[in-house]
């Protein structure tokens, strides 16, 4: 029953890529893209998005779907990747790179390069769960013996409970 119960909770994984050397805020208008979508809806999105971020985030996703995979093979669990979906996706300011441009008269203005943190979280839908905790009860009570088998035809035809047994009292 505890290889049942391990397996109920659903399969979530995340990637992240730091100091992404691009604009948050620009990185953001990708990322409310495919916030929700199915995984590899999510991924087609990002392949067509004409945008520089698509590149970095679509690397960051694929990596977040290669660890659910790791995940369940860990698990012992069948995974089905059709049925991940983005969980969670944001992006955080990284630490800014301060430089210094020239300026007339021997002065220099200061600007700053921005970096990005980029986090992707997928997750298994939550009927895709459902369906593979049921193949593993019905997998369990297959493996249970000949007598537990006989039983349920037994009960199955009869459509009613077995008798119980005699035995010592």
């Amino acid at each position: 029953m505890a290889d049942v119960q391990t397996q109920n909770a659903l399969i979530e994984a995340h990637a992240l890529a730091r100091h992404v050397r691009m604009s948050p805020q620009k990185a953001r208008l990708v990322m409310d893209l495919i916030r929700g979508q199915k995984a590899q809806d999510a991924l087609q999105t990002l392949k067509y998005t004409p945008k520089r971020a698509a590149k970095h985030i679509e690397k960051v996703l694929r990596s977040a779907i290669a660890n659910a995979e790791r995940k369940a093979d860990d698990a012992g669990a069948p995974l089905d990747v059709d049925q991940l979906f983005v969980a969670q996706c944001f992006v955080n300011e990284g630490p800014r790179w301060k430089r210094l441009r020239p300026a007339p008269m021997g002065r220099a203005f200061r600007y700053q390069k921005r970096t990005a943190h980029l986090w992707v979280g997928v997750a298994e839908h939550h009927v895709a769960a459902a369906e593979r905790v049921a193949a593993n009860v019905a997998e369990a009570e297959a493996q249970k013996g000949v007598r537990g088998t006989a039983r349920r035809v037994r009960k199955a035809l009869t459509g009613k409970q077995a008798p119980p047994k005699k035995g010592k009292k």
